[in-house]
């Protein structure tokens, strides 16, 4: 079913494969698939009285069932509290990359970037504006990279590439270009970032003999000379390209898709026949014994036929209906594993359910967000922070309000929460095991805290540590001198 919406779909030759691909998956998650089918789901019959077979009907009902893993997924990745903390060899960058992460929402960045790369692959541009860092994600579809040969995971420049209208080129400041060229109304865009610059070119119509050679605008472009191009490409998943081409990885959702479409066309089924079943059709035999009298149905209305008519009122039947739900159920079931998607079934668990109860019921969604934790993380996050530190020593970098500069040879890692909140009673396990652990000099006190912070809401592990020694500290030195205190008073003379 999918293959037909491909070909149906409508192809801008002028742009690659891979762009129309992209926008036809796109489509599957914003729920425009079925814009191109041009009658609703309860037009049986075009204007000429035509029957319309159901395929070419939009349906009625759409499940969106790519769309709910999707954000299922991403809401287990980079969720609120789910947010890996980044840890650096000293306590100084650590500190300043917490501060970077709160005040470039970088969650929220990386959702959308996930969001985007669920079709099979992302961007995220890093900007720098008046000191200040900004993260910009963006989708892939007009997007073309170009890496290193010798490095094949480092990118040598990324171009954007679309079409844009006569009235977009005017809007861009090219008024002259615009009013010149007033017959043309499709015009290309294009836009690369490199180590060295954001260039920018001047539109150019798209009739131009050869659109790849464009002006470059020095006004508009913006030289930056950080020795490096600002963007990280992201891959979504392992597995065969979502596009054909090896700059994607795996689309999320692909499995799915057909799958999808078979459900929303069953359920508007079933929907239709119970507005059937609510407003049955009338069948009348030998209706020409009603010598041309109108009838209408209705509680107050008798009809009277001759002796051999006969009227009957065509009805469905539940029983269909129960199928066709019993049928959709056992699709969704398939097609949830097909993908990974989140099959529990909540209303089955009695009582609380602890953290580890929820991991095996969502152990599906919990294995595709464990992949998107590798390429969005050790792929995405870190690539980012390690674009900031590198940039710290090219221009003035901003963060809470202070010039930093982060050492670039500093080594970046993730730590990722659990997959879910622990209960109380986890949480006294986890305590007395830690303590024993202490005690027993197999880790140490840093260690533990690092391992209970997040459970309660130690955001700076190393700072809580020394809190901890301060504490400490100030409260032997009080009991040492309420000792000495009541020393005092037993041998003072009565």
């Amino acid at each position: 079913m999918f293959q037909k919406f491909r070909k149906a779909h409508p192809k801008d030759r002028d742009l690659p494969p891979r762009a129309h691909e992209i926008a036809l998956l796109t489509s599957v998650l914003d729920g425009t698939l079925y814009d191109i089918l041009p009658h609703t789901f309860d037009e049986e019959y075009n204007e000429a009285g035509e029957y319309v077979p159901i395929q070419k009907r939009a349906p009625s009902v759409r499940y969106s069932l790519c769309r709910t893993v999707v954000d299922d997924s991403i809401s287990l990745l980079f969720g609120n509290g789910r947010f890996p903390e980044i840890e650096a060899d000293s306590d100084d960058a650590r500190a300043v990359i917490a501060d970077l992460v709160k005040q470039t929402q970088l969650a929220h960045s990386m959702s959308e970037a996930a969001f985007f790369g669920s079709v099979g692959s992302a961007a995220v541009l890093m900007l720098v504006l008046a000191g200040v860092v900004h993260w910009v994600p963006m989708s892939t579809a007009h997007l073309v990279p170009k890496f290193d040969p010798l490095a094949p995971k480092t990118l040598i420049s990324v171009t954007q590439r679309y079409k844009i209208s006569r009235d977009d080129v005017a809007a861009m400041g090219y008024t002259k270009l615009a009013a010149d060229n007033n017959d043309i109304r499709d015009w290309w865009y294009q836009r690369t970032w490199d180590d060295m610059a954001d260039w920018q070119f001047v539109p150019i119509p798209t009739t131009a003999d050869d659109p790849a050679k464009m002006e470059i605008d020095v006004g508009k472009s913006v030289e930056h000379n950080l020795g490096f191009c600002p963007v990280v490409w992201i891959k979504n998943l392992p597995g065969p390209s979502s596009t054909g081409t090896p700059i994607d990885g795996a689309c999320t959702f692909r499995a799915a898709i057909d799958t999808g479409i078979e459900i929303d066309y069953q359920l508007s089924q079933v929907g239709r026949g119970l507005k059937y079943s609510s407003d049955p059709m009338l069948m009348i035999k030998d209706p020409g014994d009603l010598d041309g009298q109108s009838i209408t149905r209705g509680g107050g209305q008798a009809l009277t036929v001759a002796a051999g008519g006969d009227a009957k009122m065509l009805e469905i039947n539940g029983g269909g209906s129960n199928a066709v739900i019993e049928y959709v159920r056992t699709l969704r079931e398939l097609a949830l594993e097909s993908i990974h998607g989140n099959r529990a079934s909540p209303e089955q668990l009695s009582g609380a359910a602890s953290g580890r109860a929820l991991e095996l019921m969502n152990q599906g969604l919990i294995w595709l967000a464990d992949n998107l934790r590798t390429t969005y993380g050790d792929g995405g996050v870190l690539p980012l922070i390690k674009m900031v530190a590198l940039a710290s020593q090219k221009m003035p970098i901003k963060v809470a309000g202070k010039i930093v500069k982060i050492d670039p040879g500093e080594q970046f890692s993730l730590r990722w929460p659990a997959w879910y909140p622990k209960t109380a009673t986890e949480r006294g396990q986890d305590a007395d095991t830690v303590v024993k652990l202490v005690n027993g000099d197999v880790i140490s006190t840093e260690t533990a805290t690092k391992f209970v912070a997040r459970d309660y809401g130690v955001m700076d592990p190393s700072a809580e540590r020394q809190t901890i020694v301060t504490d400490n500290a100030a409260a032997a030195a009080a009991f040492a001198a309420n000792g000495a205190q009541v020393k005092v008073k037993e041998i003072a003379p009565a």
